[in-house]
This record gives structure tokens, C-alpha cells and sequence, in this order.
């Protein structure tokens, strides 16, 4: 099969005719998004970006990608039950960045007067890109960890949840992203479940709490809060901020409750980078320790300090080697290029670089396939892929009685293009092709 792709990546009209088959099938398999004008409403929809062929993926990357989802799960579990730790490693980012801050405050607070549930469900993401070790072998890197609004897992695979509750789907207003939220929403159906959406609004002004700290709304018992709202700095008013924390209070099983989002920021996996960290939070557990390490690309601090200034210094002398990652999800953040070396040069003696960390840049290599977007012309185009395996676990007090990788999602964006996911429009879905 993949050795006939390069026969139509020469043939236009062939292409043309490929593509109008492929847009039907994905319509009638309902992969859609809400357009850009009509964020809000599903009277018009169109489906969501995807690639004309499956991407090849190197097989052995991919298995390795799967078994060592769940030693990250492991890791980000362990690093939210680490209040210490948690403390320790974001007290400078904290300092200048106040979404960080403002959600290490809900923390706090919580921790100060215990934490009520008992049950924590972690839906994760780890995101990887490929490139070739000096020897030539291929190499899976990893760009980073989504513990927080992991999404495509819908519309990508599809994966059911696992627990029977009635579930409280945090969204928003607009969200073009409906239909993959929906699919999860139908697998938990399918299994006489029942989900609830509501906006941090809505919780805000009908939810509450009784005396056992059970979460009500519109006087209904809340068993699952899943989070696809809550991500970015702009999702949150004063009002969504006492709905956050009303939620993080309550008993409710949180996907993610509020210690996993922050195990999830940017300085975190800098810090996990560490010599001996690992070896830390994951005792008497080499084997995962020396899988995860090797995921693994150069991180660097850019505390105050001898360390920081080094990386900034390196940073400014090979631009092209690095990227400059705020602690921000939901895709576009990161800074490239001139526009990281002007960042750099303007935070060089600032407390707020603290907030930001250097990634070595991954160089994979590209590859031909054809785009498929709403309104584009099909035509070829050198591209690079992302590859997500999404794990789930779940943890009874201090038991973890479930541990899996339950799917994957590989996204591919043109090569001109640095930064940017499904729905900012820059990348598409794509599947692997195992070679």
C-alpha cells in the first residue's frame, strides 16, 4: 500500500478525486469540527483536517511510545501526590506567571484543608516527534505531556471512559471541537452513562457543596468532573476562578484535579529532566525510569541564576537549536527564531524568564502528503508529524488499581509551519502507517 502513494502525489486529478472521497467518508463518519464563524452553533459544520493517506511511522518508535505511557502516567501520579516537590519546582514560576500562581493558590488551599476525593482519574497525553540519532537510528522525543483537556481522543479513537457516573463535561460556549468531545460523550451513553455539559458560568452560579463536600448541580449528585475548559489564561474570569476552586473542594472524582494540571506545566518536565529526579519519584523502578529518560530531549532552567543565564547565553548564540516554551496548553505558545531571540534578549535579566523554558529543538524529518482543509486546493506538500499516545489511570487513595494507553493520535502540519494544532488550523489528523 505505501509503496503506490507516490503514484498519486503525481497524478492532480487523481488526487482531486481521492480527496472528494475521503471528505465524504470523513462527513458520514461524523469527523467534524463547528466552523470559525459559527463557533457556538452545529447548524454549520465541516470536518475537521485530516491527511489523504496514512503517515508512515517507524514501528519500533511506535511500540516504544506505547509502553512507556503508562511509566508517565506513573510519573505524573507521583508528581501530583508530591506537594513538596510541586512547591519546590514552580516556586519561581509562580512568582511571574499568575495563571500558574493563581492555580498553585487553589492548591494550596485545598491541600490546607485536606483534600476530599479520594479517587483520581488521570486522562493524559504524551506528545513525541521523530528524528535520527547520530548513528542514523530513529529516535522518539518528547515534546511534552498533556494532562489537562488531552483532546482528539474522540474523534481520533474514539475511547470510552470507564467509570459509571453521571458526568459533569466542563466546555465552552464556542467550542468548534464539539464533535470530539460529543463522541466521547456517545461512547458514555452507549454504557448508560450519563453526561452533563455545563460551562465554570454555570457551575458558579448552581453549584454547591454539602456538608460531605458532594458536589450538586441543578440538584443532581456530580460523580466525574472532566475538564475541556481551563487550560488557558483567557478561559478564566474572577467568576470561573470560584468555580474552579468549588469544583477542586468537592469529593468529585477531577479529570485532571488541580495537583495533575500543574504536573503537567512546562517546568515540571524541565525539572523531571534532572539527573536523580526520576530516581526520586519513581523508587525501585529502574526499567520505566531508564524508558522515560529516553524520551527525553535537552530542557533547560531559565531560573536567575549561573544555570539560566548559560541556557540564554546558548540560546542567543544558535537560535535555530531551541525553542522558548511558556507554561501555556492549548497550542500556538511557543517562540522560534528572531522571536525568541528578541523574548530572550527583553527577559534576560527579568524575574519573569522564570516562567518560560528552553527545549532543544526536535528535527524530523519530512516527508510528502496531501492536506485536506475546508476551502484549500489539494495539492503536496513536505510535512512533519506528532505522534500522542493517550494513557488513563486511576488511583483509590494511595492504590493505583488501573494503569493503560488506551490509543493514540498522530497530527501532521506542513513544514513551514512551527507551532499549532488541529483546530488553530495549522495541523491535521493523520493515522500511522507502521513501517
Amino acid at each position: 500500500m505505501a509503496s503506490s502513494w507516490g503514484s498519486f502525489l503525481q497524478d492532480e486529478q487523481q488526487l482531486e478525486e481521492l480527496a472528494r472521497q475521503a471528505v465524504d467518508r470523513a462527513l458520514a463518519e461524523g469527523v467534524l469540527l463547528r466552523t470559525t464563524q459559527e463557533p457556538s452553533s452545529s447548524d454549520v459544520v465541516s470536518y475537521a483536517p485530516f491527511t489523504l493517506f496514512p503517515s508512515l511511522v517507524p514501528s519500533a518508535l511506535l511500540e516504544q511510545a506505547y509502553a512507556v505511557q503508562m511509566d508517565f502516567n506513573l510519573l505524573v501520579d507521583a508528581v501530583s501526590q508530591n506537594a513538596a516537590f510541586l512547591e519546590q519546582t514552580l516556586s519561581s514560576t509562580i512568582k511571574r506567571d499568575t495563571f500558574t500562581a493563581r492555580l498553585f493558590d487553589i492548591y494550596k488551599q485545598v491541600l490546607k484543608e485536606g483534600i476530599a476525593q479520594t479517587v483520581f482519574l488521570g486522562l493524559n497525553r504524551s506528545d513525541y516527534m521523530f528524528q535520527r540519532n547520530a548513528d542514523g537510528s530513529p529516535a522518539l522525543k518528547q515534546i511534552e505531556i498533556n494532562t489537562v483537556s488531552a483532546s482528539f481522543g474522540g474523534l481520533a479513537s474514539r475511547t470510552p471512559a470507564v467509570h459509571r457516573a453521571l458526568v459533569l463535561l466542563i466546555a465552552q460556549e464556542k467550542e468548534r471541537n464539539v464533535f470530539d468531545q460529543r463522541a466521547i460523550e456517545n461512547e458514555l451513553l452507549a454504557r448508560n452513562i450519563r453526561v452533563i455539559r455545563r460551562r465554570f458560568e454555570d457551575v458558579s452560579e448552581k453549584g454547591s457543596l454539602d456538608q460531605d463536600r458532594k458536589l450538586f448541580l441543578d440538584g443532581q449528585e456530580i460523580a466525574v468532573v472532566y475538564f475541556r475548559d481551563g487550560y488557558m489564561p483567557s478561559q478564566y474570569n474572577q467568576q470561573n476562578w470560584e468555580a474552579r476552586l468549588l469544583l477542586e473542594r468537592s469529593c468529585s472524582v477531577k479529570c485532571p484535579d488541580i495537583a495533575t494540571q500543574l504536573a503537567g506545566t512546562k517546568k515540571v518536565q524541565q525539572e523531571l529532566s534532572r539527573v536523580g529526579v526520576l530516581e526520586v519519584l519513581l523508587p525501585d523502578q529502574p526499567e520505566a525510569v531508564a524508558r522515560l529518560r529516553a524520551t527525553f530531549a535537552g530542557l533547560y532552567s531559565l531560573d536567575l541564576g549561573e544555570e539560566g543565564d548559560q541556557a540564554i547565553a546558548e540560546a542567543l548564540a544558535a537560535p535555530n537549536r531551541f525553542v522558548l516554551k511558556p507554561q501555556r496548553e492549548g497550542g500556538g505558545n511557543n517562540l522560534y527564531g528572531e522571536e525568541m531571540v528578541q523574548t530572550l534578549e527583553r527577559l534576560k535579566d527579568s524575574e519573569e524568564r522564570a516562567s518560560y523554558i528552553l527545549m532543544e529543538k526536535i528535527e524530523p524529518e519530512p516527508f510528502g502528503n496531501c492536506l485536506l482543509r475546508p476551502g484549500c486546493p489539494v495539492r503536496v506538500v513536505q510535512c512533519i508529524s506528532e505522534l500522542g499516545i493517550f494513557g488513563v489511570y486511576v488511583r483509590q487513595g494511595k492504590t493505583l488499581v488501573m494503569n493503560k494507553h488506551v490509543g493514540h493520535l498522530l497530527r501532521t502540519k506542513a513544514t513551514e509551519h512551527a507551532d499549532g494544532g488541529v483546530v488553530a488550523g495549522v495541523a491535521v489528523l493523520d493515522n500511522p502507517y507502521p513501517v
